[in-house]
């Protein structure tokens, strides 16, 4: 479990900074908390991958924290161990029967047998994911039809409605990726290091940490090609590889192919939980979207995996759904209304769509849209 982020609430500041320095060392990201109510804020707002927790705390007793962190979504999976003062059995009992995942006492020993919990408890992780973390592919048959956008806000509700769960967008658009632009992403990390370094190194727990999560957003990025040079000298053996790693590192891996068929994209597109295919309503884009599925269903994608949403991008004229429909050969399974100036806007400022303008009808749109993607991808994965 190196290099996670842990979250520590522990009221006696001695063992606190003493814990805090050992796992830093580790190669953790540590945040402290001195008091219960100060850690359910920093569990809520700052979404660790552990809590460590003494039970004996000024304002909360442990089995009231472990109760309210298992009640809110944000913290009902988290790991939550106990490093206690308290070695009574009766008080073990009572903490892991309200949710805490282990309990350890304060000793010696104890940063040792944290650092194998954490490891077991990270194992354990992976294990319950064997096929690593749903995947979630946007792609469209032309440009301009706003999947950079659609995809950056569909994943931004998603992580919303999902807030125990590890999201990642990777921009995979060739030669240059659009979605940083659209977030506000200006970090070094792209596609391209990514792809530039070996795979022993790349590994999910180096995706983890390395990848920058986007608050506002709440999911980390994989962002795409910088330049069209980079893009085109890019190392698309690597491109696959990094996406399984990405499986094992996320919950949830969404993809952004634009309007890319090609030996790179079509192997992850025959793998995704969910191909949500963005139309737009006019027969330049109708067209094409038909001869797209036409061919994906050649090469073996079901279409129980399509997901069609029709966006109407350039204005409110254009064909109707049912006209879509029939030309597609698919279900049109959601209709954004045109988003005429505030789209733009929100994209300049690099907001999504939903916290600039929470009152709009497309919000409400695009949080049902996501409920449904999200939704169908788990059913699609449970058969």
């Amino acid at each position: 479990m190196a290099g996670r982020k842990i979250l520590i609430i522990d009221a006696d500041p001695a063992s606190l900074k003493y814990i805090a320095n050992e796992l830093r060392r580790d190669g953790h990201e540590v945040l402290t908390a001195s008091s219960g109510h100060e850690g359910l804020v920093a569990a809520w707002r700052d979404l660790p991958d552990a809590i460590l927790a003494d039970p004996t705390l000024p304002d909360l007793s442990g089995e009231e924290l472990a109760l309210r962190l298992r009640a809110d979504r944000r913290s009902a999976t988290v790991p939550l161990v106990g490093i206690a003062s308290d070695a009574r059995p009766t008080r073990r009992t009572a903490c892991m029967e309200a949710g805490f995942s282990e309990y350890l006492v304060k000793s010696p020993t104890l940063v040792a047998a944290l650092r194998e919990t954490l490891a077991k408890l990270a194992s354990a992780d992976e294990e319950m994911r064997p096929e690593g973390g749903l995947l979630i592919a946007f792609l469209s048959a032309k440009g301009g039809t706003g999947t950079s956008s659609l995809c950056a806000n569909l994943a931004m509700n998603m992580a919303d409605q999902n807030q125990s769960a590890r999201f990642v967008v990777a921009d995979l658009v060739l030669p240059i990726g659009s979605i940083a632009g659209i977030v506000g992403y200006s970090g070094e990390q792209s596609v391209i290091t990514m792809a530039q370094m070996p795979a022993s190194v790349t590994s999910p727990e180096f995706l983890r940490t390395s990848l920058a999560r986007l608050d506002d957003w709440g999911f980390h990025i994989l962002a795409g090609s910088p330049d069209p040079q980079k893009g085109s000298e890019i190392k698309v053996e690597r491109i696959e590889d990094l996406v399984h790693v990405l499986k094992q590192a996320y919950d949830f891996v969404i993809l952004d192919l634009g309007r890319s068929l090609s030996r790179v994209s079509l192997p992850l597109i025959g793998e995704a939980d969910l191909v949500a295919m963005i139309v737009g309503a006019d027969l330049s884009s109708a067209n094409p979207s038909r001869t797209v599925w036409e061919y994906l269903r050649g090469k073996g994608v079901q279409r129980s995996a399509m997901y069609a949403i029709m966006n109407r991008s350039v204005g409110l004229v254009g064909l109707t759904k049912e006209e879509t429909e029939k030309i597609i050969g698919l279900p049109i399974q959601s209709a954004m209304p045109y988003l005429a100036e505030n789209l733009s806007l929100a994209n300049n400022q690099n907001h999504p769509y939903c916290i600039k303008f929470p009152a709009d009808t497309a919000s409400i749109i695009l949080g049902e849209t996501a409920r449904q993607m999200v939704e169908l991808a788990r059913r699609r994965r449970t058969g």
